[in-house]
């Protein structure tokens, strides 16, 4: 439940604030004097010290053992969580680091992603995919704006599969920046466009920004121009092949025309994403048998993949494609074995394995 906070008086937040910012600083009690001599608070010492007196009996403040100074309280910090903290601007190098820390996760979904590959083109002696799949209509579930000076702001997308995108975005010719501006365009975009595709963000959605944004409406189109282009990104979908050679040990795929084909539609990939993509994250295995497929080059094969869950989410899929006489059964339970095993190592408690090493699937009792 929400606590309910006095109406403290402007020059009582003050010194609050001051207090709490003088304790994280060094973690010392913090007295009138030197919140007059070091914090240009416009008040005698005598006035501060009342305030103080009053802002403890308020609850606000505790003065530990005989100390003349005051540390602030758990309902003092949760007043100026509430109200008084500054927006903090993060720096160039702090931002860098966060991008690589991202960039290092989805790093390592893709090295798990292809290991499993891998895996499952040694297991069953096919070629086998690595998949990120199309987003299918991407939307984003959070924006934040950071920014970094005069002119230059970075525009941060939280989608709702996960994904995190990030957009330096440099102006010209437009009036400076200010951090107020740049929380105002947050709050804009999430107020206006959170949960929205690209092809939902209508010119009466735009305008609407546009009066909220006040005399900086020119930021909208700048930004939506940028969120349009975060989403193509963001919708691409990758496609990595493992054991590409084991194609040629059937005579299906010996005649070189047709393994031209086969590695122009792997090259192209859009089709093969487009039938693999599940944004609804069942999770079911899926069979493509000949004609059956939308890649036409691929009708005397069979295509057989998995998609990867994470959160109710499909984060990627494991996928194996040989002839259409291959193995189903040996394929199926490969699949189902590694995929459990990446699902696990995807989990907040999962553990790496070794490449060529994946949890082998349960046996039936």
């Amino acid at each position: 439940m929400e606590e309910r906070h006095e109406e403290l008086s402007e020059r009582k937040k003050l010194i609050l604030k001051a207090i709490v910012d003088a304790h994280i600083a060094d973690g010392e009690p913090v007295g009138s004097k030197y919140l007059m001599e070091t914090k240009q608070i416009p008040c005698s010492s005598a006035t501060i010290r009342n305030e103080m007196a009053e802002l403890e009996a308020l609850g606000y403040l505790e003065q530990p053992h005989t100390s003349a100074g005051r540390v602030p309280s758990e309902r003092g910090y949760r007043f100026y969580v509430d109200t008084l903290v500054e927006h903090y601007a993060m720096t160039a190098r702090e931002i860098y680091q966060i991008n690589e820390l991202l960039k290092e996760k989805m790093a390592e979904l893709d090295h798990i992603l292809l290991t499993a590959s891998k895996v499952a083109s040694n297991l069953t002696n096919y070629t086998a995919f690595a998949i990120k799949p199309r987003a299918s209509s991407v939307t984003v579930r959070r924006f934040d704006a950071v920014y970094l000076d005069d002119s230059t702001f970075i525009l941060v997308l939280v989608a709702s599969n996960g994904q995190v995108k990030t957009k330096t975005v440099r102006l010209s010719d437009m009036p400076p920046l200010s951090t107020a501006v740049t929380d105002l365009l947050a709050l804009t975009l999430n107020e206006h466009l959170q949960n929205l595709s690209a092809n939902e963000i209508t010119l009466p959605i735009m305008m609407d920004m546009e009066k909220a944004m006040g005399s900086r409406a020119e930021l909208v189109s700048v930004a939506v121009k940028v969120i349009y282009e975060a989403m193509s990104e963001l919708d691409q979908g990758e496609l990595k092949v493992s054991g590409m050679d084991r194609l040629l040990e059937y005579p299906e795929f010996n005649d070189p025309d047709r393994m031209k084909e086969v590695l122009g539609a792997i090259e192209q990939k859009d089709d093969i994403l487009r039938m693999v993509s599940d944004p609804e994250g069942t999770g079911d295995v899926s069979v493509v048998i000949g004609s059956e497929s939308a890649v036409k080059v691929l009708d005397k094969s069979a295509l057989v993949y998995k998609p990867i869950i994470q959160n109710g989410k499909t984060v990627g899929a494991i996928g194996v494609l040989g002839p259409a006489r291959m193995d189903y059964a040996k394929v199926l339970a490969t699949l189902e074995g590694i995929s459990g095993n990446v699902e696990s190592l995807l989990s907040p408690d999962g553990r790496h394995i070794e490449e060529g090493s994946p949890k082998p699937p349960p046996h039936d009792s």
